[in-house]
């Protein structure tokens, strides 16, 4: 209740520009997806907003654009679809049944994938960036289906605004435990 009449008063008088720090915190999803609404009407009827966020996909669904904050300093500003290019490739992931076979998946994925691959024991996933020249990914990831693991579910997807944040910040992206 406390964001929505920080909000109510900060609208009075129809500003042209709006400083909005944090705005979610706190905020159960409903009343999240409800300020992002709210935020984006504003924008569409001619409010400037400027959006302070640690929450990555919120900047990623409200922001034209984004820039990048390391210890004080930019070190990349764009668009989310530029800054996720910057990252690097497209990301296939594996969440599987069996926490068991998480390293034997990420045996597997390593033939198709651009570097290491990111084991989350916790969500049973694991992933790896896609090397450039995989055109094929069923095709690539047919070793998979061969070997009986009980998948829940595959997704190939661009790079996250966090996974960009952690690249472009040359933050680790070791195995999570």
């Amino acid at each position: 209740m406390r964001r929505r009449l920080d909000l109510g008063a900060s609208l009075v008088g129809h500003p042209r520009l709006l400083l909005l720090d944090e705005p979610t915190t706190g905020l159960d999803p409903r009343s999240r997806l409800e300020l992002w609404d709210v935020i984006r009407s504003l924008v569409a009827s001619g409010t400037d907003v400027l959006l302070t966020t640690q929450y990555l996909d919120e900047a990623d669904h409200l922001a034209s654009q984004i820039a990048i904050i390391d210890h004080g300093r930019v070190v990349a500003a764009g668009t989310s679809r530029e800054l996720k290019r910057r990252a690097g490739r497209n990301v296939v992931e594996v969440r599987v049944r069996d926490l068991s076979s998480l390293d034997r998946v990420a045996a597997i994925l390593t033939a198709i994938g651009d570097g290491p691959t990111t084991i989350d024991r916790p969500t049973h996933s694991v992933s790896i960036a896609l090397s450039a020249d995989t055109e094929r990914v069923f095709a690539a990831l047919r070793p998979l289906d061969d070997t009986g693991i009980a998948i829940d579910e595959v997704s190939v997807r661009q790079p996250t605004l966090d996974e960009a944040f952690l690249a472009l910040t040359g933050a680790p992206t070791e195995e999570v435990a």
